[in-house]
């Protein structure tokens, strides 16, 4: 199975947001994660991405006479480069950007769904900014937002940080 499959499906998807940060984490607590998903769904995924080396075993206990496996992020092996995304078809693109509104969606149900979740002192948010660009204006803007994110983008967890999802879309919009 080539990146492109593998990552473009919601379920591996969302695994991959789960164990962003340096997390060391086990299938069961992917499944907590997770709970709109299946057990045996997650369990399946795992497989999948760990035998394509995107999860890698870093500890294996006994629990129960079962061994539990610890999993890391090898992120290097997490993304479609740019190669890999200048090959894709419209086709790949169109499943590429179904499974990420169906991991944001998921992911969005899951945070409502906390008891404790509360959009307005989380600061949370769902905008479209139409904006009228040249390609210059364009190629800035996605510099200077390329900049932010990298400097932001490999923070280790701590006590006092807490994981946000930041989605990006941007597409020519029809004119009219």
């Amino acid at each position: 199975m080539d990146t492109i499959d593998l990552i473009l499906h919601p379920v591996r998807l969302r695994i991959v947001h789960a164990m962003s940060g340096e997390r060391t984490r086990t299938t069961s607590d992917l499944c907590a994660a997770m709970p709109d998903v299946p057990k045996t769904t997650v369990y399946r995924h795992v497989a999948l991405l760990a035998e394509a080396g995107v999860l890698e075993v870093v500890d294996e206990q006994r629990v129960h006479g079962a061994v539990e496996r610890h999993y890391r992020l090898r992120r290097q092996r997490a993304t479609i480069d740019a190669d890999a995304a200048a090959s894709m078809t419209k086709d790949d693109h169109r499943r590429g950007f179904a499974a990420a509104m169906a991991v944001l969606l998921a992911e969005f149900n899951t945070y409502l769904d906390r008891e404790e979740a509360d959009p307005t002192a989380d600061s949370v948010s769902y905008r479209q900014f139409p904006m009228w660009l040249s390609e210059e204006e364009l190629a800035e803007m996605l510099g200077d937002l390329v900049r932010i994110l990298r400097s932001k983008a490999g923070r280790e967890p701590t006590p006092d940080r807490s994981p946000y999802l930041l989605s990006t879309i941007i597409f020519p919009a029809e004119e009219g």
